[in-house]
């Protein structure tokens, strides 16, 4: 399901990478591996992930370069990297923080610590995705309970309007096109016909505005929809 939150693990060494594909889909997470820099860089632009764990030490393109890459993009920066290395002294720590990554975990490291560091790093960019209560105006959201609420009115939503609006409230302000939303929503591996992004759309508008508030999602010509 899309919902769930994807991690890409960009590591050269085959045991490491199998270990944490197993542990963080054990977790619940889907996970995209690539054995080196470039390869996780071809990755990243196909299947943007949520969060991404990406060893220091690697042939050919290092960690710290594949960081510095992703960091410098407009599209890519806002991902959050929990860069993993042996080199556990602090010039090496700082310098991993200043290339840009949003975290550092030295080896070895126990699975634990390093599903607690992917989950604080996913409360950040996919609140909904860890059970987080998301507000926007008078509407709130429970994502452990699956329950949503208008000025104290629960509202009966669907398991898709649920996730749209998840989507939507993850992120307040941005566009959202109907692609952008098949992918998170229904997910890559369904053919869904973009129509039917609006047919949902159309369907949560409705719940929300059913006692008379004002309608929060806006349609945006040609681009797709945003909430506020």
């Amino acid at each position: 399901m899309s919902q769930q939150p994807h991690i890409l693990v960009i590591e050269d060494e085959a045991a490491q990478r199998e270990m944490l594909s197993y542990n963080l889909n054990a977790a619940g997470f889907r996970v995209t591996t690539a054995d080196n820099g470039e390869a996780g860089l071809l990755a990243l632009s196909e299947d943007p992930p949520d969060v991404i764990v990406l060893d220091w030490m690697m042939p050919h393109v290092s960690g710290i370069e594949v960081c510095r890459r992703i960091k410098s993009r407009p599209e890519t920066r806002a991902i959050p990297i929990i860069m993993l290395s042996a080199k556990s002294e602090e010039v090496d720590m700082v310098r991993g923080l200043e290339t840009g990554a949003d975290d550092y975990v030295v080896k070895p490291y126990s699975v634990a610590e390093l599903m607690a560091r992917v989950r604080a790093q996913l409360r950040r960019v996919r609140p909904a995705t860890v059970g987080q209560t998301l507000t926007y105006d008078d509407i709130v959201l429970d994502a452990e309970t699956h329950r949503v609420t208008r000025a104290g009115n629960e509202l009966k939503l669907g398991p898709t309007e649920f996730r749209l609006l998840a989507a939507f409230m993850e992120k307040p302000g941005r566009v959202w096109s109907r692609d952008m939303l098949l992918d998170r929503v229904w997910g890559r591996d369904v053919y869904v016909d973009t129509r039917t992004v609006d047919v949902h759309v159309g369907r949560l508008r409705k719940v929300l505005t059913k006692a008379g508030g004002t309608d929060p999602l806006r349609t945006v010509r040609g681009a797709g929809y945003a909430l506020g």
